[in-house]
């Protein structure tokens, strides 16, 4: 830059973020360089804040809307004139990094790995990935500049989505872990977690200086570990229902599929065959025994023991060939 120049520059009086892009959360002015001369005039616009920084310290935080005077020891050309073997660059720089103060509203976050925490009711490790939307606004100008921003000339919205996406994870899972859901409870829990998120991330993000003002969990899933562990349970939970719509308990219902697979056994020559015919008395006999534990007024009624038989056969307790032997043998007794 000639003298000429540089004067020119100096002579700026009238400083302002004109267009704000709607990404950047903070930009730092350079129109004009960073010497700025003496009274010079800052327009902070609605909606805007600014940080002045001098000799390298914040020296002021401007966040209302309004128009400031900037008194700095950069006087026009004398500076100048003065700087010419300096390449007329003054030691007094000066920072102004503008911000934006309103809220960002349906921010997006997901969980960039799944959540691990221990399933209360199951005790089985479970992984949880997550995602939903957040509202957020800078609080704290100061803080945020000193702790987030640092000395970047410009400082985008994207950039600050990593931050909150990193530092979702652990807040939630401790969550989860003492707030006692169930893998099965947490769809139908979404809203409590996601305000006793807001509560821990408004803590967790308040030394940083801004502040979560929405936090919202839109989906959940799980990982395949924890998907074929829960379709375990919902097999054993269906037969369960079965076995008690049946009159039996857990207990002899594996038993009775147990048999009922032995009784299937075709290989193995003749100790297959036999292993095969003894579980077909065997499953037999269980059979005529469940229905006969229900008592013993009503295991004489066929019409009993015939509802029973069919709601072991619709829970699918024993096959369509045993449901039919066994009935051949009750209609039989009649």
């Amino acid at each position: 830059m000639n003298m000429f120049g540089s004067m020119r520059s100096q002579l700026r009086s009238v400083i302002e973020w004109s267009n704000p892009d709607a990404g950047l959360l903070f930009h730092k002015w350079s129109e004009n360089g960073d010497e700025i001369k003496n009274a010079s005039k800052l327009i902070v616009n609605p909606g805007q804040g600014c940080v002045f920084v001098y000799r390298g310290k914040v020296e002021a935080v401007f966040d209302q809307p309004g128009t400031y005077e900037l008194k700095t020891d950069n006087i026009p050309f004398w500076t100048t004139i003065t700087k010419i073997l300096q390449s007329f660059e003054s030691e007094y720089k000066v920072g102004l990094y503008f911000f934006q103060t309103r809220q960002f509203l349906n921010e997006k976050w997901g969980t960039a790995s799944p959540i691990k925490y221990e399933d209360p009711k199951y005790k089985f490790p479970v992984g949880l990935r997550a995602f939903g939307n957040y509202s957020f606004r800078i609080a704290e100008p100061r803080e945020f500049f000193l702790n987030v921003v640092g000395v970047v000339n410009d400082y985008p919205v994207e950039e600050f989505r990593q931050v909150v996406g990193s530092r979702i994870g652990q807040p939630l899972a401790d969550f989860l872990a003492t707030s006692q859901y169930s893998y099965a409870q947490i769809d139908a829990n979404r809203e409590e977690i996601s305000a006793g998120m807001k509560e821990r991330l408004t803590q967790e993000f308040r030394t940083l200086g801004f502040e979560m003002a929405d936090f919202r969990i839109e989906g959940t899933s799980f990982d395949d570990d924890t998907t074929r562990r829960i379709g375990r349970i919902a097999d054993m939970s269906a037969e369960a229902q079965a076995a008690a719509a049946a009159g039996l308990d857990f207990e002899k219902m594996q038993q009775l599929a147990a048999l009922r697979d032995a009784a299937k056994n075709e290989g193995g020559g003749a100790v297959g065959a036999g292993v095969g015919i003894g579980a077909g008395l065997g499953l037999g006999q269980m059979m005529a025994g469940a229905m006969g534990a229900q008592g013993a007024g009503a295991a004489k009624d066929p019409a009993t023991r015939l509802a029973s038989l069919k709601k072991m056969l619709d829970g699918g307790l024993i096959t369509q060939a045993d449901f039919d032997e066994q009935k051949k043998r009750i209609l039989a007794e009649m």
